[in-house]
């Protein structure tokens, strides 16, 4: 049988090509307005998921999506 890809995992993580995991950055959806403009740029870039759930995440992500 086929391993299915976990469809909430894929929304939310991404691989990159050397295997490491990357996630959103969570506090820019809202309340937004006395947070500073360094903050909320610093909020949007991607950062690493940590290492020590990197395997439950790849776990879900088994074709490398």
């Amino acid at each position: 049988m086929k391993l299915k890809t976990h469809s909430g995992a894929s929304k939310r993580f991404k691989l990159t090509g050397t295997g490491k995991v990357l996630r959103k950055q969570a506090g820019k959806r809202h309340l937004l307005g006395h947070k500073s403009s360094k903050r909320k740029r610093n909020l949007g870039g991607a950062a690493l998921v940590h290492p020590g759930e990197t395997v439950m995440v790849k776990r879900l992500l088994p074709c490398g999506k």
